[in-house]
C-alpha cells in the first residue's frame, strides 16, 4: 500500500531545462570584441566559444546558406547575401524569428536581450548593437544571433510538431508522478479515470472507425466479387468480332468459289461457242460446195465414167454427212451435259445466292443489296444480278471499317474498365491499409487496457493479501495482547505487594534520614557559625596589616623625598 503522505521533493530534485540545441564553433585562440563578451556555454562544449567562426569568410558563407534555406522555407522574403545587409532586412529577420518562438514583444531593443538571457544565449548582446545593426563591424555578432535563433526555431517547430497522443501519455507519466511525489493520492485517482475515460472514448471511436472501414470493405468486395462474375463486355464483343469474321471469311470463300466457277462456266462457253463457230463455217462451206456442184453437174454432160465418179463422190459425201451427223449427235449430247451442269451449277448459284442474301439481310450490309440469278446473262455481273466489285466490295470494306471502329471504341471501353478496376483495387488496398493502421492502434490500446487491467489486478490482489496479512497480523496482536493482559495483572498483584512493602521500608529509611538530616544540618550550622567568625577574625587581621602596611610606605616614601 502507498502512503498517505510523503515527503516534498527538494529543490535539487527538479530536473535542469533542456539545454538549447546551438553548436559553437570556436578556435584555440579567442579575440575579444567590444560589444560583446563570450562567458560559459550552457549546453557543455568544452573551451570557450567566441565569434571567430563568424568572422571567417568561408564560414559565413556556409552560415548565410542555411539561413537563406531556412528562411525560404518559411516562404520569408528576404534573403542575406555574404556582404552587409541593411538595417531593415536584419530587424525584419529578428522580428519574423521571434514570432516562431511565440514570444510576443513590443520593443525589440529592450525584450530581445532579456528573451537571450532566458534561453541562456553564449554571448553577451548590447543594446546598442540592436540601435545600430548595419554597421559593418557588428555583422558577426548579428550573423552568430539569426544562426543562433534559427537553431532555437527549429527545435521549438520540432517540438510542437510531435505526436499528440505521445505527448498526451507523456503528460499523464509527468504529472501521475508528480502527484505520486507529493502524496496526492485522490488527484491519481482522479488522474487515471480520467484517462481511462480518455482511452475507452478513443477506442470506441477506433472501433467505430474500423467498423466502417469494415463495411465499406464488404461492399468494396461484393462490388469486385460482382466485376469478377458479371459478363465482361469485351469478351462478349470479341465473341460477336470471332462470329463476324468467320462469316466474312466464309462469305469471300463463298465468292470466290462462285467467280472461280462463273470463270469456269465462261471459258467452256467460250470453248463452245468458237466450236459451234467453226461448225457453222463448215456447213456453210460445205453448202457452198453442193451449190457449186450442182451447177457443174448441170452444167456438165454426163457419161459413164462421170457417173460412176458422182456415184463415189455421193457416196463420199453420205459418209462425210454421216460422219458430221454422229458428230453433231456427239456435239448434242456434249451440249445436253454442258446444259445439265450449267443448270446444276445455276441452282448451287441460287443457294448459295440465298445464303448471301441472308448473310447480307443479317449483316446489314449496304442498301438492300441482293443476289439475283439470270440464267440468260452471258457476264458474271448479269448472271448474279450485281458486280460484286463494285457495290459489295465497298460496303464490305466500310463494314469492315465499322467493325475496327467498334473494336478499338470497345477496346478502349475496356481499358476504362481495366483502368477502373485498377483504381477500385487501389482504393481497396488502401482502405486495407487503413484498415490495418485502425486495427494496428486498436491492438495497441487493447495491450495498454490489458497492462492497465493487469496492474490493477495486482494492485488490487497484493492490496487484498496486505490485507489478510495485516487480519492475521491483528488477531495474533490480540491474542498476544490477552497473553500480556493476563501477565500484567499477575505483575500488578505482585508489584503492588513489593510497592507496599518498598513503601514501608522507605518510610522508614526516610525517618532514618530525617533524623540524620537534622543533625547534619545542625552541624552545618555550628560549622557556619565557626566560618564566620574565622573570616571575621581573618578581615581584621588583613585590615591591620593593610593599615600597616600602608604606614610603612608612607614612611619609605617621606625618607627618600
Amino acid at each position: 500500500m502507498r502512503p498517505t503522505a510523503r515527503r516534498q521533493p527538494k529543490d535539487s530534485f527538479i530536473p535542469p531545462p533542456p539545454p538549447t540545441p546551438v553548436d559553437f564553433h570556436h578556435r584555440q585562440y579567442p579575440s575579444r570584441d567590444s560589444d560583446v563578451s563570450s562567458r560559459p556555454s550552457s549546453v557543455g562544449v568544452g573551451g570557450r566559444p567566441t565569434l571567430d567562426s563568424y568572422k571567417d569568410r568561408q564560414f559565413q558563407q556556409s552560415v548565410v546558406s542555411t539561413i537563406n534555406s531556412f528562411l525560404s522555407s518559411h516562404n520569408f522574403p528576404i534573403t542575406f547575401k555574404t556582404t552587409f545587409p541593411s538595417a531593415k532586412d536584419i530587424l525584419e529577420t529578428l522580428k519574423f524569428l521571434l514570432s516562431l518562438l511565440d514570444f510576443p514583444f513590443s520593443k525589440l531593443e529592450d525584450d530581445l536581450p532579456f528573451l537571450l538571457k532566458r534561453l541562456n544565449y553564449p554571448f553577451k548582446l548590447n543594446k546598442s548593437i540592436l540601435r545600430s545593426p548595419a554597421a559593418p563591424h557588428q555583422w558577426p555578432t548579428l550573423l552568430a544571433l539569426i544562426h543562433w535563433l534559427i537553431q532555437i526555431a527549429k527545435f521549438h517547430s520540432h517540438i510542437s510538431s510531435s505526436p499528440k497522443q505521445h505527448n498526451a501519455i507523456y503528460q499523464y507519466t509527468v504529472n501521475s508522478y508528480m502527484l505520486y511525489i507529493r502524496g496526492d493520492d485522490d488527484a491519481v485517482e482522479e488522474l487515471d479515470c480520467s484517462i481511462k475515460e480518455k482511452i475507452q472514448q478513443q477506442t470506441a471511436a477506433a472501433q467505430e472507425r474500423l467498423d466502417e472501414a469494415r463495411r465499406g470493405v464488404a461492399k468494396l468486395n461484393a462490388e469486385l466479387e460482382r466485376l469478377r462474375t458479371a459478363p465482361s463486355p469485351k469478351e462478349a464483343l470479341e465473341k460477336d468480332k470471332a462470329i463476324l469474321e468467320n462469316d466474312m471469311i466464309k462469305f469471300h470463300k463463298m465468292i470466290e468459289e462462285l467467280s472461280s466457277r462463273i470463270e469456269q462456266a465462261e471459258r467452256v462457253l467460250e470453248e463452245k461457242e468458237k466450236q459451234l463457230e467453226a461448225k457453222e463455217a463448215e456447213r456453210e462451206t460445205i453448202c457452198e460446195e453442193n451449190e457449186e456442184l450442182k451447177r457443174r453437174v448441170e452444167a456438165q454432160t454426163f457419161n459413164a465414167r462421170d457417173v460412176e465418179r458422182m456415184k463415189r463422190e455421193l457416196q463420199a459425201v453420205e459418209r462425210d454427212t454421216a460422219e458430221a451427223e454422229l458428230a453433231r449427235n456427239a456435239w448434242e449430247e456434249k451440249a445436253w451435259d454442258i446444259d445439265t451442269t450449267i443448270s446444276h451449277k445455276i441452282n448451287d448459284l441460287e443457294v448459295l445466292a440465298l445464303d448471301c442474301n441472308q448473310a447480307l439481310r443479317r449483316l446489314k450490309i449496304g442498301n438492300g443489296i441482293q443476289y439475283v440469278l439470270n440464267d440468260k446473262g452471258t457476264t458474271p455481273a448479269e448472271i448474279m444480278g450485281i458486280d460484286h466489285k463494285i457495290m459489295l466490295k465497298p460496303a464490305l470494306r466500310s463494314f469492315a471499317d465499322e467493325i475496327k471502329k467498334g473494336s478499338m471504341e470497345k477496346l478502349e471501353e475496356c481499358i476504362s474498365y481495366q483502368k477502373k478496376s485498377g483504381e477500385n483495387a487501389a482504393r481497396l488496398e488502401g482502405k486495407r491499409n487503413q484498415l490495418a493502421a485502425v486495427q494496428l492502434r486498436v491492438d495497441e490500446m487493447e495491450t495498454q487496457l490489458n497492462m492497465k487491467k493487469k496492474e490493477t489486478q495486482e494492485y488490487t490482489s497484493g492490496c487484498s493479501a496486505e490485507a489478510k496479512k495485516m487480519l492475521e497480523d491483528i488477531q495474533l496482536a490480540d491474542h498476544e495482547i490477552d497473553i500480556m493482559e493476563r501477565e500484567a495483572a499477575e505483575v500488578l498483584k505482585t508489584s503492588e505487594l513489593k510497592l507496599q512493602e518498598a513503601i514501608k521500608q522507605s518510610e522508614e529509611e526516610i525517618q532514618m534520614r530525617v533524623s540524620e538530616l537534622f543533625q547534619l544540618v545542625d552541624s552545618v550550622s555550628k560549622f557556619k557559625e565557626h566560618v564566620g567568625s574565622k573570616i571575621s577574625e581573618m578581615r581584621r587581621d588583613l585590615s591591620e596589616t593593610a593599615a600597616a602596611v600602608s604606614v610603612e610606605c608612607r614612611g619609605a616614601l617621606h625618607v627618600e623625598r
